[in-house]
């Protein structure tokens, strides 16, 4: 009879874990779907100017595919300042597959964030044994507005990558520390490393694996009978035990973040000063960000591709962020027993922002909604075990539950729906950014990029005017004001502004790819070979500087010179079809005086 009982409850425990595991998957297809569903109408989108071009359509490494030259290229190239060579391979492999149509790029960035949803859901399931309130963290995760931007923009790539893979990073982890098997730690070590090569803001991902140590895994206390009556002591061992597991992963982030700043740092402009940015104001800016975030993730309106860089803070501001920021963290802490949730998800918000915030400050933005990507995570979090653990007295609390969750997901997908229809081409992302936000100069820039293409150079110039009254040293607002007095043929006006930009940032290769053009559409063909020399100095491996020193020599006369540069070309780019039609030319025609 026993055994009978025993088989009977065996039955029934294999019966209950098999409705969790149904469970588990048919609200992992739900979110996956959903967030599919939502994000859907950005596959019609087009490529943006705003980095997609140096990403993919004027990317020549790319366009070639999967190659053996374009992969060596991605693991040694540090585009704007940035080593992620898996991202790189992704858009080779979208090439692969779609070519140049966006549609299919779109399409991979949603389906990568699906997965994510999908891994976040069941990650934090794993660890808390919490379905529901799991499955909301994830859907708050999948449709918040702030996370448009790091979907919808064929850029941010490296987002949606470096975030699939710092779920998978965690769920090894939690699998290590419930197994204790050595081959889930290295799979966790991995897929950390891959995240790194995808975007180097998993820097943080070491500190919240600790911070999950001590909610949920709960591995701060004591696990030895021994150490029961030294609870102090055992928490230290632990801590110094944790640490030690760590040290790979720190490793890791201690190269990573070393070879970041290599890259940012050479001649990109990316990283900037503090002579451009005074340490003080980048302070004043810290504190306010982390504030305006979680304002941003409570009432997520108003929110722009861009957000310039404020010329001053005012006191309050400052002083009151900064209370704020104080206030929650002691709180958190404070109640760190009773409510563990609340000091995880507000340190993991802190601290995962940590190499985004500024105050190692990369570009012009104050802020960005792209960073916001892992870190509201612990926002989330936050609210949804506090909402439970608040309403747990209610008598009715899983239909308020149910009627709240209801309605915030439903707010979430209009606002993210409507967010995302922002980004359906540029024109409409940078006005839409200037309604929203003021002194926009890189607002007004892209708005008059996008109108010059469009053929309305007038307003474009009075865009890139305006840009420059608002911020006299924004360097590409110069550099676009000369494109566009060179397509009006006002060469002597465009030369002005392309050397302002140079004066500006004398190691921007573009700069002086533009003056040496401009010098020749000019005529002035020895002051443009001197520009286009200077650019090679710069970057010697640019096949459309040579080929553009190339032609400038064949007006000359001097054909030997003009047949290095082409050949130079296609050396570095063997498909540079135009280099090759104009080798043969001056081939055919020494005698002659080649004008291209």
């Amino acid at each position: 009879m026993n055994g009978n009982m025993m088989t009977n409850e065996a039955m029934k425990g294999k019966s209950l874990k098999g409705i969790k595991m149904r469970r588990v998957i048919l609200l992992s297809l739900a979110l996956l779907c959903i967030t599919i569903a939502i994000y859907y109408q950005a596959t019609g989108f087009n490529f943006i100017l705003l980095d997609d071009n140096d990403y993919v359509t004027s990317n020549a490494h790319v366009m070639e595919g999967l190659s053996f030259e374009s992969i060596k290229w991605a693991f040694m190239s540090n585009v704007s300042g940035h080593w992620h060579p898996l991202t790189w391979l992704s858009l080779m492999m979208d090439y692969q597959f779609f070519g140049l149509d966006p549609m299919g790029y779109h399409l991979t960035n949603i389906v990568i964030h699906g997965f994510n949803t999908v891994l976040l859901f069941v990650t934090l399931n794993y660890m808390t044994k919490a379905l529901w309130r799991s499955a909301f963290v994830a859907v708050l995760f999948a449709l918040h507005p702030l996370h448009v931007e790091s979907v919808a923009w064929i850029s941010e790539r490296k987002d949606v990558l470096s975030g699939f893979f710092w779920m998978l990073t965690v769920l090894s982890y939690i699998a290590y520390v419930k197994s204790s098997k050595t081959y889930t730690y290295f799979l966790s070590l991995t897929f950390f490393v891959c995240g790194l090569m995808s975007k180097s803001m998993l820097v943080t991902l070491p500190l919240t694996m600790i911070l999950l140590d001590f909610w949920p895994l709960n591995r701060f206390s004591p696990r030895e009978k021994a150490l029961e009556e030294y609870k102090l002591m055992g928490r230290v061992f632990a801590l110094f035990s944790f640490l030690k597991e760590k040290i790979p992963f720190f490793v890791c982030v201690l190269i990573s973040m070393t070879a970041t700043i290599y890259a940012m740092g050479k001649g990109t402009g990316q990283l900037k000063t503090f002579g451009e940015i005074p340490f003080g104001l980048r302070i004043e800016n810290v504190i306010t960000a982390y504030v305006k975030y979680v304002k941003n993730t409570f009432w997520p309106t108003d929110l722009a591709c861009f957000y310039p860089f404020p010329d001053s803070f005012s006191l309050w501001q400052v002083f009151g962020s900064l209370f704020f920021i104080l206030l929650v963290s002691a709180l958190t802490i404070w109640g760190r027993r009773r409510y563990p949730y609340l000091a995880v998800g507000w340190f993991w918000f802190l601290i995962t922002l940590l190499p985004v915030i500024g105050l190692i400050q990369v570009g012009d933005q104050s802020m960005a909604d792209r960073y916001t990507y892992i870190p509201l995570i612990g926002l989330f979090i936050m609210v949804t075990w506090g909402i439970t653990d608040l309403t747990k007295n209610l008598q009715r609390q899983p239909v308020i539950l149910a009627l709240t969750a209801s309605q915030l997901i439903f707010a979430s997908a209009i606002l993210t729906s409507n967010q995302l229809s922002f980004w359906r081409d540029e024109l409409t992302l940078f006005r839409h950014a200037l309604e929203v936000t003021k002194r926009n100069y890189f607002a007004h820039t892209h708005v008059g990029v996008a109108l010059l293409n469009q053929g309305n150079t007038d307003i474009a110039i009075q865009e890139f005017q305006k840009a420059i009254s608002i911020k006299p040293n924004y360097v590409l607002a110069h550099n676009d004001l000369g494109a566009a007095y060179a397509k009006q043929s006002k060469y002597d006006q465009a030369i002005t502004e392309f050397q302002t930009a140079i004066t500006i940032n004398p190691r921007a290769v573009v700069f002086h790819k533009n003056l040496g053009d401009t010098f020749a559409q000019q005529g002035n063909l020895y002051a443009a070979i001197r520009e286009y020399q200077i650019a090679l100095t710069l970057n010697p491996g640019s096949a459309e500087i040579h080929f553009y020193l190339g032609n400038a020599f064949a007006r000359l006369g001097n054909i030997d010179a003009a047949v290095k540069e082409y050949q130079t070309a296609l050396a570095i780019n063997a498909n540079f079809s135009q280099a090759q039609t104009n080798l043969e030319t001056v081939l055919n025609n020494r005698l002659g005086v080649y004008r291209p």
